[in-house]
């Protein structure tokens, strides 16, 4: 069982019509509704039927599925630094331009003052995060000029990485590396503009990046040294906070890591 590249990722969302609706105003190309396969939602562990929309932005692929057995929404009191913290990182040439348009059609924020740019020590990246309608955690990302020149374009133009909060970064790059992901630089982020990105006080974050093979998109490990954490109850896949990361790998499985995290693989 390896990692092999990441090809989409899937949201989970009680009002498909809804968020279908914010993420083409973000430009979004949105498919047509289709049910999930039965082989699926057996793998998944869920009874009844399921629906899937299916977005496209640039090279990135998000579904939008909903079930008829739904699950809890999304905890209203979870922060970036709780363990079913999960964003997706939206590569943007504006980012103050992506943040004003995400909140005119129903962003709520995350971070405490809009855009901010962080040090050099952290990438020197203009960065925002913020919610989506359901829930689900969002950060618009605008590199430095002349980075990530794979990264070409105007507006939104794809995702560059999912990040998720774990709480023992030695033991999940452990995980991941088994798996066949390849560690990259890391960087330990702190100040005055990390805590304004994540609505934190006293923010200290180790940011571990993990590499598939195929890249973009991939994985961002987030160890929080402070503040900490909580440990919320296990995700079912049905639940709004249940993002799922699809790989391509050589069997059909669904992985949970060390802290709960949803992988899907698919052939």
């Amino acid at each position: 069982m390896m990692f092999r590249a990441i090809v989409g990722f899937r949201l989970v969302t009680a009002d498909p019509a809804r968020l279908a609706a914010f993420y083409q105003a973000l430009g979004f190309d949105i498919g047509n509704a289709a049910p999930i396969p039965a082989t699926e939602m057996e793998l998944l562990s869920l009874r009844g039927a399921g629906s899937r929309i299916t977005m496209s932005l640039g090279p990135s692929r998000v579904d939008l599925d909903c079930f008829e057995q739904q699950g809890r929404p999304y905890p209203g009191d979870a922060t970036a630094c709780d363990l079913l913290f999960q964003h997706l990182a939206l590569v943007t040439e504006d980012v103050r331009a992506a943040w004003l348009r995400a909140r005119e059609v129903g962003a709520a924020p995350i971070s405490r003052e809009g855009p901010v740019t962080l040090p050099k020590s952290a990438g020197h990246v203009t960065a925002v995060k913020l919610r989506d309608p359901d829930g689900h955690p969002l950060e618009f990302l605008q590199f430095p000029h002349g980075a990530k020149s794979d990264w070409k374009g105007v507006g939104i133009m794809g995702i560059d990485h999912s990040a998720i909060s774990v709480r023992d970064i030695a033991a999940s790059k452990r995980f991941y590396a088994r798996l066949g992901l390849r560690e990259g630089e890391a960087t330990y982020n702190h100040g005055p503009t990390q805590d304004a990105l994540d609505g934190l006080d006293g923010v200290k974050v180790d940011v571990a990046p993990m590499n598939p093979a195929d890249t973009p998109p991939h994985l961002e490990l987030l160890g929080y040294r402070h503040p900490t954490g909580r440990t919320l109850s296990p995700l079912a896949a049905n639940d709004i906070a249940a993002t799922r990361i699809v790989w391509r790998s050589d069997r059909e499985a669904l992985v949970h890591d060390p802290d709960g995290h949803l992988h899907q693989l698919s052939r």
